[in-house]
């Protein structure tokens, strides 16, 4: 199948009764629009070391700047659509392991630079959600066979156990200078959440227990211990002893205040991964990430425009407004996962409303990928973001629904898209 022979058509048919995940028409709908979507971000491969950032159109964009969260998101995307039967995913797995071990690991204090630009050096941090990442990749190329994945895991393991992993509590921390020297107390969830997906992912790829424990230890913090206390809205930051500061605001993107409710979704989906990787005890997981993902689709979904508020205050009340596409995706993810563990009514209807909106509002018909914010007449502001900045997000949003488990992706991914 050729994404560019392959038009984007209505995500379902509405009028069966057949649920979309199962249905023929929506099926091929996922897979065609994850075509268009590697087919667009194969142009990330550039002439020289790492990858170009794209424009809306697909053509490279003039900066050079190349943050970690990049090169290991399409290194992660890539081997997944290796594992799946894309022809010429290697090309860019290649690439991003190799720049990967030869520009943003810092062969003089170690750990992995957080932006590089050329050959120099734009921002030296040591950030925990960067980290993470390398490990998430890491790990979907030793699952895609890749030579050097074991030496990538093995090393970013290490750095992780050496300077992020607090035993003490269960988490990592956050952030460091070049040299490892500390900066600030700052502590947050969102490194955590992508550190329990990278966790799974690394147990998933090695079988080592470690990992699956670690991943159980910070959903326990954040899922029964902290969200049964603030009525299922997650509190993002919080101080060195782990405590809720309410009223941290950092960064708009990364680090705004409040509370982000595409975080619960990706928390509520991972915890089913999780669940079904310890053997599916007869717990509270279930309820917890039903109580999640509804608790963010309540406060979140914007009635009159749709779509997701980008943050919550403290109440659940809208704080920024705008409309981006990764909440989406992570809530069609979360729908997708209820549904395959215990499928209620709603959860069918609002996998539905999210897959139209997101048809609507968000992917490109024209280029193929997602707008990063609210499309009109066929244009995307870039009030945040510039071009297209990801695959990850939203090609997750195609192949999770997919699969017919919680768990094993490695596994059941294999061919799908041959």
């Amino acid at each position: 199948m050729s994404a560019s022979s392959t038009p984007v058509t209505a995500p379902g048919d509405s009028a069966s009764q057949t649920p979309w995940r199962a249905s023929e028409a929506h099926r091929a709908f996922l897979k065609a629009d994850a075509l268009r979507q590697y087919d667009f971000f194969r142009a990330s491969l550039g002439q020289g070391a790492g990858f170009h950032v794209l424009g809306v159109d697909g053509a490279p964009l003039a900066s050079a700047k190349q943050e970690l969260h990049t090169t290991t998101r399409l290194v992660h995307s890539y081997a997944l659509g290796h594992l799946a039967g894309l022809s010429g995913a290697t090309a860019l797995v290649d690439q991003g392991m190799a720049y990967l071990w030869s520009h943003h690991r810092d062969a003089d204090h170690g750990g992995y630079l957080w932006a590089l630009e050329g050959e120099g050096i734009a921002d030296a941090r040591k950030l925990a959600y960067g980290h993470v990442f390398v490990l998430l990749a890491a790990s979907s190329a030793k699952a895609a066979g890749h030579e050097d994945a074991d030496r990538l895991l093995t090393d970013v393991d290490g750095v992780l156990d050496a300077h992020f992993w607090e035993e003490e509590n269960g988490l990592f921390c956050d952030e460091y200078n070049r040299d490892f020297t500390p900066f600030s107390t700052y502590r947050g969830m969102n490194a955590n959440m992508h550190g329990v997906e990278a966790l799974l992912g690394a147990f998933e790829a090695t079988g080592r227990e470690k990992f699956l424990a670690r991943a159980g230890r910070i959903l326990d913090f954040f899922l029964r211990r902290i969200a049964p206390a603030h009525d299922y809205r997650l509190p993002e930051h919080y101080t060195a002893h782990w405590q809720v500061d309410p009223d941290y605001a950092g960064d708009p993107m990364f680090r705004p205040a409040g509370t982000t409710p595409g975080h619960s979704f990706e928390l509520a989906r991972l915890l089913l991964q999780h669940w079904d990787l310890s053997g599916r005890a007869q717990d509270d997981s279930l309820s917890i990430a039903r109580a999640l993902t509804y608790r963010a689709l309540q406060d979140a979904w914007d009635n009159e425009n749709g779509g997701l508020f980008y943050t919550l205050k403290a109440g659940g009340a809208p704080d920024i407004r705008s409309r981006y596409w990764w909440p989406v995706t992570e809530a069609i993810g979360a729908l997708a996962a209820l549904q395959k563990a215990d499928p209620q009514p709603e959860d069918e209807d609002w996998y539905r409303k999210l897959w139209v909106f997101a048809s609507e509002a968000f992917i490109d018909p024209t280029h193929g990928g997602w707008f990063p914010e609210v499309a009109v007449n066929g244009r995307a502001p870039e009030t945040q973001f510039a071009g297209k900045p990801d695959i990850y997000h939203a090609v997750q949003a195609d192949l999770l629904p997919l699969l017919p488990g919680l768990s094993g992706a490695y596994g059941e991914i294999r061919g799908l898209l041959a």
